[in-house]
């Protein structure tokens, strides 16, 4: 019941009183939250008893200019509270001849809504702060722990000291533990968020240290951990994260740094392909 009531304040831009009808949609949404966020106008309005026009006037109590905008507050609140197994159940509802379809076409529509929505200048403030930074912490976990994986594969060649915190036998928050005002601790985190990256984000800020936030949302708790915080769109088809747009943005990131070193960064790749053809790295086109 508290955690209902939070998310309708949370969703109750106004914070006003609200009617006899409006409360009776605003209970159905906090009991019943995990079904309310596919749900039209007009079904959450059978659902309730109600019009259809009692919900879109619901919506304009709340603060919102219709329907269609409440309904995305809602979804990234609620993202963020849903189960594996409420996650499930909504991806059981997929067509099986459609799931391939489903699933390409909403990683696009993240990538393009991260586009779009993206400030440039946040990307380039996190830019320079990585390629300013004495030494770079990335953490990851969970789900989450792929992302920080490839960000620090790539960054590990552009940048001389990149540390991955989080991947081994020792906690994350001990590897940070000497993070320093020269420093940046980049953190990335969707939904349902990882409580070790943001303890691990809050001490590099108490600190004195840069900290980036990778995730989905303003509304994400990175948010208030980080001095920059990028938002990268995670909407998901099942119970599967969508991890498409993050790693786009990881991808920005990393060619953004590597392109501001270019001249070093071409001699360091020179060297390396020497290495990598003397150890045999890499399989021989055309050969197994």
């Amino acid at each position: 019941m508290q955690d209902s009531q939070e998310l309708l304040q949370r969703l109750n831009r106004r914070g006003e009183p609200l009617s006899k009808g409006h409360k009776r949609i605003a209970d159905y949404i906090g009991a019943h939250y995990d079904k309310a966020v596919s749900m039209t106008a007009g079904m959450l309005g059978k659902a309730c008893d109600v019009s259809e026009s009692t919900v879109v006037r619901f919506a304009y109590a709340m603060g919102y200019e219709g329907y269609p905008e409440m309904q995305q507050t809602l979804r990234s609140l609620v993202r963020q509270r849903l189960t594996a197994e409420q996650r499930f159940v909504i991806a059981s509802e997929i067509d099986p001849a459609n799931l391939m379809d489903t699933v390409l076409r909403n990683d696009m529509q993240n990538i393009r809504k991260t586009v779009e929505e993206i400030p440039r200048e946040a990307f380039q403030q996190a830019v320079e702060a990585i390629i300013g930074a004495r030494r770079i912490y990335i953490t990851g976990l969970r789900s989450a722990a792929p992302l920080a994986q490839f960000m620090y594969h790539y960054l590990h060649q552009i940048c001389d000291d990149v540390v991955l915190a989080g991947q081994t036998t020792v906690d994350a928050c001990e590897e940070v533990e000497r993070i320093t005002d020269r420093d940046v601790l980049i953190g990335i985190s969707f939904p349902r968020y990882s409580r070790r990256t943001l303890e691990c984000m809050r001490l590099a800020r108490e600190s004195g240290a840069t900290v980036i936030g990778l995730t989905d949302s303003e509304m994400s708790p990175l948010k208030d951990a980080s001095h920059i915080c990028l938002c990268a769109a995670t909407e998901m088809a099942g119970f599967v994260d969508s991890l498409a747009a993050p790693l786009s943005l990881i991808n920005a990131l990393v060619l953004a740094a590597g392109l501001s070193r270019r001249d070093a960064l071409r001699e360091h790749f020179k060297r390396l392909e020497n290495i990598w053809d003397a150890h045999s790295v890499y399989a021989e086109q055309g050969k197994g």
